[in-house]
């Protein structure tokens, strides 16, 4: 099939232009390849959080965090001192090194407890950092106009990948044993560092035929330079850059409020690990099915025709119902029902629209700061919103009470959202300011 008729499909699900065929493809087979990995992953971490006792997962969600501090300077120092092309391999294969250490640990049998507890841990640092990677990619290699046209495609790569990943460890997490769905999530990670290598070459089109209007896709082979601690001061001085970031945090405190919530009930139905890594490979599935549809046949159109703010001010209209709804009715099929409507709409459409906001950003910043905010914010956020969670438990309150508490702070969640929106706008209609810039 030549290039012109992949374009012609192309174009009946995504508003593409000529020259975009080739980088599109490879960065929806990229996302899709990271995902698949990291969803055959999700429900073994899922379940060693069980294995370790709900009452341990704030214990948890804050050793993810101070991990995230410790990493977070070393990823700031080799994105400084190294090219693109050089640094985004490195970081994937030394996850996949992880990985065989902990098949090795598990399938020996090697202090299992502690071995899950690290695992959650680990994994939880992965997610943020190997996705957070990617994106800075996409941000670094499309322009906003191209970001809101393209981004819901190969978002939807990821979605796909999201399918594939569940199926495969529900389908085999009981007859072959959860230890070894290690070995297929570096099989598959080690595919996607292949497709994003192959991007790299498809990105010295973009440079050829000017397709991306900034010079951020033109010089993957420099360095970017400067501290290693720059993100954060990034972060400080632009108000741009920390209105997003709190718009990650509300994220957190909404999506570990719910997470939490799913936990005790997925404990109380099996104390089998295996079937309980199943099970939660079969909500991801769910999940799944209906990101992808949604992504495919709206998102690009919905965040070309709004714009990235009321894009991403969807996902707190969604927490706001389904918490309404928790606190009406606190039954097991709503809990379920909302996580896959929250999820769904995170993936479909308000993150490919958060990711926007970034086109607009410097190169450094979308790096650095973005890495900040994705993993050391997010984490964060996670650790201290876990505690919060368990101690309005412990001081009497039920789930219903907590959930309608929550309800307030998705109204200002959404209203950020808005605000982030307008200021997008702003800068992409007068280019990109400097962090230093007071919108």
């Amino acid at each position: 099939m030549n290039e012109s008729a992949i374009d012609r499909i192309l174009a009946r699900v995504v508003a593409i232009r000529p020259g975009e065929t080739r980088a599109l493809l490879w960065s929806f087979a990229y996302f899709f390849c990271l995902l698949a990995g990291y969803y055959v992953l999700r429900p073994v971490r899922d379940e060693m959080g069980l294995a370790s006792g709900v009452k341990n997962l704030p214990w948890l969600f804050t050793a993810t965090f101070f991990v995230m501090l410790a990493v977070v300077p070393i990823y700031g120092a080799l994105v400084a001192r190294l090219p693109r092309q050089r640094f985004i391999p490195l970081v994937y294969h030394f996850f996949v090194a992880n990985i065989i250490i902990f098949w090795v640990l598990l399938t020996q049998g090697i202090a299992l407890t502690t071995t899950a507890q690290v695992f959650f841990v680990w994994i939880s640092v992965f997610n943020l950092f190997a996705v957070s990677v990617f994106w800075s990619f996409m941000a670094d290699l499309y322009g906003s106009e191209q970001g809101k046209r393209l981004f819901g495609f190969i978002a939807a790569g990821g979605s796909a990948g999201a399918l594939l990943g569940p199926t495969i460890a529900a389908s085999l997490a009981v007859p072959i044993g959860r230890a070894n769905l290690l070995i297929i999530a570096a099989l598959l990670l080690e595919c996607a560092v292949f497709c994003a290598m192959r991007l790299e070459s498809a990105a010295a089109a973009f440079k050829a035929e000017r397709i991306v209007a900034t010079d951020a896709a033109t010089k993957p082979d420099a360095a970017l330079g400067g501290s290693w601690i720059a993100g954060l001061s990034m972060i400080a001085r632009s108000p741009y850059l920390a209105g997003i970031a709190l718009w990650v945090a509300l994220l957190s405190l909404a999506g570990t409020f719910l997470y939490f919530q799913q936990a005790n009930i997925v404990a109380a139905l099996t104390d089998d690990p295996n079937k309980r890594t199943a099970i939660f490979a079969r909500i991801d599935l769910a999940v799944s099915l209906l990101t992808i549809v949604v992504q495919f046949l709206a998102t690009g159109k919905l965040i070309k025709r709004f714009g990235a703010g009321p894009a991403t001010a969807f996902l707190p209209l969604v927490f706001a119902v389904g918490f309404v709804a928790l606190w009406a009715t606190p039954m097991l099929w709503v809990v379920i029902a909302f996580q896959a409507a929250q999820r769904a709409a995170n993936f479909a459409i308000s993150n490919p629209a958060r990711e926007v906001l970034f086109t607009v950003v410097d190169r450094e910043e979308k790096y650095k700061a973005k890495n900040v905010i994705d993993n050391v914010v997010f984490r964060g956020s996670d650790a201290l919103f876990g505690w919060l969670f368990t101690a309005l438990r412990g001081a009497g309150m039920e789930l219903g009470a907590i959930s309608l508490a929550t309800v307030p702070v998705t109204a200002a969640w959404l209203a950020l959202a808005l605000a982030l929106g307008r200021m997008h706008e702003k800068r992409s209609g007068a280019g990109a300011p400097s962090v230093t810039e007071k919108l």
